[in-house]
């Protein structure tokens, strides 16, 4: 490796073209081989020869290609987009890649953070800050030029958006990250290079996909999420909603497997999570 290059990710997997010059290809075959990631570069080994892949070139992350039975039989894989190509990598270690993709984009790359930008609702008048990138396995951190840590926790988010917005005459994407701070609905806004804010974007969209609200919950189970949505204590809602507190247990204990609310403690103490308090937000505009 050249000076300053370091290995991220050395492992196995299987790799294919699955678009090239903007044309999607029907006879997709995978490659089996080494997939080694550096800070510089992905290096694609198997037995048809080695291809190496400057991150520079890579422009975003895609979707699924599921276009050949070939591709849709794979469960997890990250698609490259380079320009009008799309290379598909399934690791044998998805998660661990992918992080490890991410670190290689982001990490220590300088954004500009507001944070809060939004605190309860109301738009604050915080200003700006230089912050550096760190990315872990499921959050990324934001160390801002004044010793504040900010980190985006994936479990904690709701919702991210992104925007264009003038900045000293530039036209800037913003990414609005829409997550919990202790107890707090908070937004962090997030801008700096383009490339940076999208990859930063794809990393976050995760948090998005856990917290939607698609799960069906009957009246006295919404009854119940909207009270701790409100502030009742768990200890109160029984009297609160009037029913049993067996009735109120059973709930508890279905919001916990559906991963609607985190247990804090086994006297049954439970705390919205994010994906919660969507549906609870939900459930009370429908009211």
């Amino acid at each position: 490796m050249s000076e300053g290059e370091y290995k991220i990710v050395d492992t196995k997997g299987r790799f294919t073209m699955a678009v090239k010059g903007g044309r999607q290809l029907n006879d997709v075959s995978w490659s089996e081989g080494r997939i080694l990631l550096s800070n510089r570069r992905l290096i694609l080994a198997g037995n048809d020869g080695k291809k190496t892949l400057a991150l520079s070139d890579i422009t975003g992350l895609g979707g699924r290609e599921d276009a050949s039975t070939a591709i849709a039989s794979v469960s997890d894989y990250l698609s490259l987009r380079l320009g009008d190509d799309v290379m598909l990598v399934a690791a044998s270690d998805h998660e661990e890649f992918k992080t490890g993709f991410f670190k290689a984009i982001l990490d220590e790359n300088i954004v500009k953070v507001k944070h809060p930008a939004v605190e309860g609702g109301v738009v604050t008048d915080e200003s700006w800050e230089k912050a550096r990138l760190k990315v872990e396995q499921e959050s990324i951190a934001t160390a801002l030029e004044s010793g504040k840590f900010v980190e985006l926790e994936l479990e904690e988010i709701s919702e991210i958006n992104t925007e264009r917005q003038d900045m000293g005459g530039n036209e800037r994407l913003v990414v609005q990250v829409s997550h919990v701070d202790g107890q707090t609905s908070v937004e962090t806004h997030i801008t700096g290079k383009e490339r940076d804010c999208q990859f930063t974007k794809s990393f976050l969209k995760e948090g998005e996909r856990r917290s939607e609200a698609n799960v069906e919950l009957d009246e006295s189970e919404k009854e119940v999420l909207m009270a701790l949505y409100s502030g009742v204590s768990p200890f109160e809602i029984p009297a609160f909603v009037g029913q049993d507190v067996e009735d109120v247990e059973e709930t508890f204990e279905r919001l916990v497997e559906l991963d609607i609310v985190d247990e804090v403690r086994t006297r049954r103490e439970v705390t919205l999570n994010s994906r919660g308090r969507n549906i609870a937000s939900e459930a009370m505009n429908e009211q």
